[in-house]
């Protein structure tokens, strides 16, 4: 539920700093069940707002972050169309990190499905206030009053703009009941809309955590253990004081939380480059501490060892025994899958300035809410003292949901007693960074006489997300289980075991999270039992979604309908089982994640061993889409970004130390290895879904299949890279 009010008169806009002679439009929208919490002896805790000032200017208080994935334009748009305003009149303010604004993490592929239909009531009791204060000013009735284009307009042809009906407006109370427009007359939802920020961006006035600049600030980096969680024995800071524009080196704490500093020796100077030839210069000797032992193909060993034996049973129905027993063939497979990188292209970076009770912070971050309790629970200081102003995000991909490097900058900030910015460098980033998990999986399935799957057995281990809450845990657990437990396909005989793997570094999410080893084996797996069925993959795939469920457009309930026809379009668009150039061949993926629909087809070729992407061609079932341009972006994006997983996406650590370092050897893909990618949206009215992240999982898999289809070789590991394919 979500709350709707007049907030023009409330004497609180101000200290958030909106204009008190404007039009103010607030809702609280708890996102989740202890946000009632925040509802205070239920008074109005307003996380969004409308801002209408009397020269008309409309303005967005956004909540959530911009890095790329179009949030801002996304959510103002919908505000926009309701109100039917016009699109050159509105902008963005971006809010502060407080828990008055409800959750504010921009991760999970959430923000347009959790807000999409308050944003809509928003724009609407806007739009209805100010057909009321028109109405008023003319004595009409309302009745006889329409908004369009940023006027009232009467049906006698006489016309306000909405600035000049602020006054009036400011009196009147939200309506009860919401007329929300028919979908037909949309004018910006669901249609093609350039970025709200692109003239700054193009203009370069866009300002990103690593432009943000104070008079007299201060510049430091820091040189952290090359081990998780090991600490300084001793520093020789001698040679780093001698670089020009050092101006201190001192050793700063690890806050044992789960996104608080990881600790280390801090060099601060008058410039960025002094600081990091100061850290080079720096003499330490580390104590590497309990992970100083981690091997990493030694790890994998051992959790595929893990993945060989029985398991703890997650899930089960049936009788997966019988099911083998009585097969006409059973079919096994092992997949090995390392720790990846976020690799954003703006580094970790923060601007603090700690004073005696009071701290403002301005940062890149995806999660600000985690950041002001991590920085506050630092200083000591009150909720009203600890203020995290969001910058433009140069990326971010789960990496800047944690705070750490936050943290490390208002620890800097009250040292020195001076503003400080702290900037990780690209090794940095490669080397003390949250790590998606690392993974060994092992798939038994069994097939009768006629090629249909009669068991299913899906066994795997990897260091869990909730190893960096609880450093105890070590099976997988809750969610991470579910994007293999609830594979939907048509099997009777079905179980999910887990297997022990205790994390030697910080596991973080990363963009799709466990769809990415799961989408992985699951769609790698379905191609093998195709081919021992001697099966067309499209085929097989259809056949095990099992039978068309019901189509809802008012829920998102899963639909085997829906990820069937996304996998059939895909299919279709990219001519699968029509001829292809001599030494061509296509393989496909389908997966459902953030409950939407994704397949791709992925069309290779090889030359002389080395792989080469021609083309992707990718379906997604969204349901209601608010900026087709997004969608196409974050799809084209997922494609790329799946092929830097496939091809190159490698953390390997050896003694402890993460043995990777720069794009030299964390490689992505770059322009002269990007494919042709077509993209295409289902039209749907069910409710909005996840877009940033289901793109990711079924590239790689795609990717395998189709080199299975051109070599007959399988490939059950990634990289690829580990091949010499490219």
């Amino acid at each position: 539920m979500s709350d709707i009010q007049n907030l023009s008169r409330r004497s609180f806009i101000k200290n958030i700093g909106l204009t008190s002679g404007a039009l103010i439009i607030g809702s609280h929208l708890p996102l989740f069940a202890n946000e009632t919490e925040s509802i205070l002896a239920g008074s109005f805790q307003p996380n969004l707002f409308v801002e209408l000032l009397p020269n008309g200017d409309l303005i967005l208080v956004a909540s959530r972050s911009e890095m790329g994935n179009g949030i801002r334009t996304s959510l103002t748009s919908v505000i926009a169309d309701e109100m039917e305003a016009d699109w050159n009149r509105v902008s963005v303010q971006q809010a502060i990190g407080h828990k008055k604004y409800g959750d504010q993490n921009t991760d999970g592929s959430r923000s347009v499905r959790y807000l999409y239909e308050t944003m809509r009531k928003m724009g609407a009791t806007t739009r209805m206030i100010l057909i009321s204060a028109a109405a008023q000013k003319w004595k009409v009735p309302a009745s006889e009053c329409r908004a369009e284009n940023h006027f009232i307009v009467h049906k006698n042809g006489k016309k306000i703009g909405f600035g000049e009906l602020v006054e009036i407006a400011k009196t009147i109370e939200a309506p009860k009941d919401i007329i929300l427009k028919d979908p037909k007359d949309f004018k910006y939802i669901g249609k093609n809309l350039k970025s709200i920020d692109v003239e700054k961006f193009v203009k370069g006035s866009a300002v990103f955590g690593l432009d943000f600049r104070l008079p007299n600030m201060k510049f430091a980096a820091i040189a952290r253990c090359p081990v998780t969680f090991g600490t300084v024995k001793s520093f020789d800071k001698t040679e780093a004081m001698k670089i020009p524009g050092v101006e201190a080196v001192f050793e700063i704490e690890r806050i044992k939380t789960p996104f608080g500093a990881l600790g280390g020796v801090a060099v601060v100077a008058s410039n960025t480059w002094a600081a990091f030839k100061g850290k080079e210069a720096l003499i330490i000797e580390w104590d590497n501490g309990k992970n100083g032992s981690y091997d990493s193909d030694k790890y994998m060993e051992m959790l595929t060892e893990n993945v060989h034996k029985q398991g703890v049973v997650s899930k089960t129905r049936g009788d997966i025994e019988a099911a083998f027993t009585a097969s006409a063939k059973v079919i096994e497979s092992t997949y090995q899958l390392p720790h990846l990188s976020h690799a954003p292209m703006e580094v970790p970076n923060t601007v603090a300035w700690v004073k005696e009770n009071s701290c403002e912070v301005w940062c890149p971050t995806q999660n600000p809410q985690a950041a002001h309790a991590e920085v506050k629970n630092y200083l000591g200081f009150d909720d009203e003292k600890v203020i995290i102003n969001v910058t433009l995000l140069g990326g971010g991909f789960g990496r800047k949901s944690k705070p750490d490097y936050v943290v490390e900058a208002a620890i800097i900030s009250k040292a020195i007693k001076a503003p400080v910015q702290v900037v990780w460098t690209r090794e940095d980033e490669t080397q003390h960074g949250y790590y998606h998990t690392v993974s060994a999986q092992y798939m038994k399935a069994s097939l009768d006489e006629k090629g249909n799957v009669t068991g299913w057995l899906h066994r795997f281990a990897f260091p869990p997300i909730k190893s960096t809450f609880d450093p105890t845990s070590d099976y997988p657990n809750g969610w991470e289980i579910t994007s293999a437990s609830e594979v939907p396909f048509d099997i009777k005989n079905f179980q999910i075991e887990v297997g022990q793997a205790p994390a030697m570094v910080r596991i973080g999410w990363l963009r799709s999270v466990i769809n990415i080893p799961h989408g992985f084996s699951i769609n790698v797996f379905t191609d093998e039992l195709a081919n021992a069925a001697n099966q067309d993959p499209l085929a097989f795939n259809l056949k095990l979604l099992g039978e068309d469920t019901p189509e809802d457009d008012k829920s998102n309930k899963f639909s085997s309908t829906r990820l069937k026809n996304v996998l059939k379009k895909a299919a279709e668009k990219a001519g699968w089982g029509k001829p292809l150039p001599e030494g061509h061949a296509q393989g496909l993926a389908v997966h459902y994640s953030f409950m939407s629909y994704v397949a791709s087809v992925v069309e290779v070729s090889m030359v002389d061993g080395i792989v080469k992407i021609h083309k992707v061609t990718t379906v997604i079932d969204c349901g209601t889409v608010v900026n087709k341009n997004t969608v196409i972006a974050q799809m084209e994006g997922a494609a790329i970004f799946g092929m830097s997983l496939a091809f190159y996406g490698k953390i390997t650590a050896k003694d402890g130390a993460i043995e990777q370092s720069n794009f030299g050897d964390y490689r992505l893909i770059r322009m002269n290895e990007a494919p042709k990618i077509e993209v295409e949206i289902v039209e749907s009215t069910a409710p909005p879904t996840g877009v940033g992240e289901p793109g990711v999982p079924v590239i790689a898999p795609a990717i395998v299949n189709a080199i299975f289809k051109l070599t007959g070789k399988r490939y059950r590991n990634l990289p690829l890279s580990d091949y010499e394919l490219v």
